[in-house]
């Protein structure tokens, strides 16, 4: 897998040393990450194997997730998702190791909507409530295709410029995306090979625990299951704001 230059990508492994990789193509030693995202579930189903990984080396990852995710077609249990989703990011978190969550009151399926300057406001507030030295958050496509998901980035990518702190973001390979889209009639977008910065490879045992930790959206047989089967053991993540 090589990058447009050439060079091939860093493919990390656990425990590697990265004394000698450049650090575009390293994973990052942030100890104190922030990830942003745009509802409950996506810090586990999408995010959850790369904190599990920050935590495992050490650091002290904190989420922002600006909606409650209240307009889930998905509703595996009885309830008002409202608060039922609000229950279950706390109840992920704690099993992904996170250190903080904020969660916002955006209206779900509306982050699109608000003022972009209010979102990245938001963002860089809850970097420096966190002590935040990188910033983790969905591909620019949203990953899913999902405007929540896009404006959450952006919103990121934009504190991270006003800030001065790197954005690394969650995408998916082309093959991947491709074949989600053909299985479930879906809008997921993915990179092509050259496209990627880092090739991770990652335990799935936490981020399946936290998982479970929504059952409102773990529904079985659901695009997000097929997901992580065709990801396997590895994430791919590129730089939206390199360091």
């Amino acid at each position: 897998m090589n990058l447009p230059d050439g060079s091939p990508h860093h493919q990390v492994q656990p425990g590697q040393t990265e004394a000698d990789a450049p650090a575009t193509m390293a994973f990052p030693r942030w100890q104190r990450p922030l990830a942003v995202v745009a509802h409950p579930d996506d810090e586990s189903f999408g995010l959850g194997a790369v904190l599990d990984r920050f935590v495992l080396q050490g650091a002290s990852p904190s989420v922002l997730c600006f909606t409650h995710g209240e307009a889930s077609t998905l509703h595996g249990v009885g309830g008002d998702l409202r608060t039922i989703r609000a229950d279950e990011l706390a109840a992920a978190a704690g099993l992904l190791g996170l250190e903080h969550v904020q969660l916002l009151n955006e209206a779900d399926g509306g982050l699109g909507l608000v003022d972009p300057e209010t979102l990245a406001a938001a963002v860089t507030h809850a970097a420096h409530r966190s002590g935040a030295d990188g910033l983790l958050a969905f591909d620019l496509s949203g990953v899913t295709g999902h405007r929540d998901h896009i404006a959450a980035t952006r919103a990121a990518v934009s504190a991270g410029n006003a800030l001065g702190l790197p954005v690394l973001g969650w995408t998916l390979p082309l093959p991947v995306a491709e074949a989600l889209n053909t299985e479930f009639g879906a809008g997921f977008a993915g990179r092509t090979e050259g496209q990627v910065d880092i090739v991770l490879e990652v335990s799935r045992d936490t981020q399946l625990k936290a998982v479970q930790a929504h059952p409102s959206q773990a529904i079985p047989g659901s695009v997000l299951w097929r997901r992580l089967e065709l990801l396997g053991d590895r994430e791919h993540l590129v730089w939206l704001r390199p360091p």
